[in-house]
């Protein structure tokens, strides 16, 4: 039995198109086997806290020192930390704001990128802890950005998870979706195609 993970970053939840795309996968990855196990995330619905000073202090506190409020940070930190690590699959349904991705994964990232838990620092670098796995990140976008330098999103995400040591990342794209039903229907169109081959 595998298990995958759908991080669903939209505003709008259930009903973002890039949440749509991520069901969509899911749909197809689950007539597979039944068997498997589905672990859903909606940041909208769910926000993981901003990071602060007092939360990061908590994550760089020694275990046996740390206060109450300190130890249920760290819980609800580790909580996010473990659900990657059990994922045989992610999922990520990733719309485009105002150049960027939302600022809820952006938090969601601050949570689950933890020294000498998700990653360590090396003679040569950072170096990655958790196993590697595929990641597919379903990009919704109003204008067309990919392969420009208003494209923020694709590097930010790949070099992510590459800190974390996951380098299989696959990225499909539905662009355009404010420029027309025309335009809006063929993206989509394209973009579940893509879905249906990765999926399977």
């Amino acid at each position: 039995m595998k298990t995958l993970l759908q991080l669903n970053t939209s505003l709008f939840s259930e009903q973002g198109q890039s949440t749509r795309l991520a069901q969509r996968f899911v749909e197809i990855w689950r007539t597979l086997n039944s068997e498997n196990s589905v672990i859903v995330r909606d940041l909208a619905k769910d926000p993981a806290p901003h990071l602060t000073a007092e939360r990061f202090q908590a994550f760089l506190a020694p275990a046996e020192e740390r206060s109450t409020e300190q130890q249920a940070v760290v819980a609800y930190s580790d909580g996010l930390i473990d659900e990657l690590r059990r994922a045989d699959v992610i999922v990520l349904g990733l719309p485009m704001y105002n150049f960027g991705v939302p600022s809820t994964l952006k938090a969601y990232f601050d949570h689950v990128a933890r020294v000498d838990v998700t990653f360590r620092y090396a003679e040569n670098g950072p170096v990655g802890l958790l196993a590697d796995k595929p990641v597919y990140v379903l990009a919704t976008r109003g204008g067309a950005y990919r392969g420009t330098s208003k494209d923020t999103q694709t590097l930010y995400v790949q070099d992510f998870f590459n800190f974390l040591g996951i380098s299989d990342i696959r990225f499909v794209y539905a662009e355009g979706l404010n420029l027309g039903p025309e335009r809006q229907h063929a993206s989509l169109a394209e973009a579940e195609a893509q879905i249906g081959r990765l999926a399977a």
